[in-house]
């Protein structure tokens, strides 16, 4: 199995003193960017609608609505279908229910966002300003620098700070150097971006480009996933993925990849699952073939929306839907 990775914000704050916060700036990850839980499961026909549960609910949430009657079930499917109904027409189309199902894959990283704001927002002046995250996360650091001389870790704060200054200016929309929440988790989570992938892009040729020349070649790719130690045989797995780097990775054949081919390994646009579930949804739910849905239409097919086995709503019931 590929073991792919890229350098992906981690905020990891650990209290110091008074109230420092210190943190490891960048995390290795999954390099290819993926739905991850649209596509851990796979389509069922035995209607146990698991996978349409979790992606239009979410897979934490759809553990929980076993609980359920059909009756709650039914309530508060019916409110969650308002808040899909963007323009309050009645009817809910594919673009609204993809639009839906995205949301709802990306709520851990508004939720995530939501548990560090106060670590950063030194003022509360509901903004974080370049200065308080710089002085949040690399303080001690600039305060104490001849602690760091001999660090071994897998970063570096002296480039990991001019690299965050670049990605807070990426994501800092109106140029002020203070992030409201959107552009906070623009920050910290780049890869849900589109205006961002730019910088996730430039980041990950980085994090692989060791002889610093721009671009990818075959063993920097390969050292990226695989830590040839003890100088016996590659696995078979490395050998597979020497063959995709030359048939697949590196598209123009000059045996290296550059930021374009580096965007086409990591952000895959073949296929759109978020799209494919929403089709879904339509496809079995619209008794007049309209390519739209009404509530009732939704309701009549609950079960597979939500049935006994998707999501308590109650806490999501309480909030605005911008927040979710």
């Amino acid at each position: 199995m590929a073991r792919f990775s890229f350098s992906f914000h981690l905020v990891c704050a650990v209290l110091l003193g008074a109230s420092v916060v210190r943190s490891k700036p960048t995390l290795r990850k999954e390099r290819v960017l993926r739905d991850p839980e649209l596509s851990r499961q796979a389509h069922e026909d035995n209607k146990s609608y698991q996978y349409d549960h979790e992606a239009f609910l979410g897979k934490d949430e759809a553990k929980t609505f076993d609980q359920l009657t059909p009756e709650e079930s039914r309530d508060r499917l019916s409110k969650i279908v308002d808040r899909i109904d963007g323009d309050a027409d009645g009817y809910i189309t594919t673009d609204e229910l993809k639009a839906w199902i995205k949301r709802v894959q990306k709520r851990y990283v508004y939720e995530n966002v939501a548990k560090v704001w106060a670590d950063y927002d030194l003022n509360k002046d509901n903004k974080i300003s370049w200065d308080e995250y710089k002085q949040a996360t690399y303080g001690y650091y600039l305060a104490n620098p001849e602690e760091f001389e001999d660090a071994t870790d897998q970063f570096s704060f002296k480039k990991m700070l001019p690299r965050d200054e670049r990605r807070f200016k990426a994501a800092d929309h109106n140029g002020d150097l203070a992030a409201d929440r959107e552009e906070f988790t623009a920050f910290l989570h780049p890869e849900e971006f589109e205006h961002m992938k730019d910088i996730v892009v430039l980041e990950t040729l980085e994090d692989i480009d060791r002889n610093g020349d721009g671009h990818v070649d075959e063993d920097e790719y390969i050292a990226d996933m695989f830590a040839h130690e003890d100088g016996g045989p590659e696995p078979d797995w490395v050998r597979t993925e020497r063959e995709q780097f030359s048939d697949f990775r590196d598209l123009n054949k000059d045996g290296k990849m550059d930021q374009d081919e580096i965007r086409h390994w990591i952000m895959p646009q073949d296929y759109d699952h978020a799209q494919a579930e929403a089709r879904h949804l339509v496809y079995e739910s619209d008794q007049d073939k309209d390519q739209k849905l009404t509530k009732q239409e939704i309701l009549d097919n609950w079960n597979m929306f939500v049935g006994s086995q998707a999501t308590n709503y109650g806490e999501d019931l309480t909030r605005n839907h911008d927040e979710l």
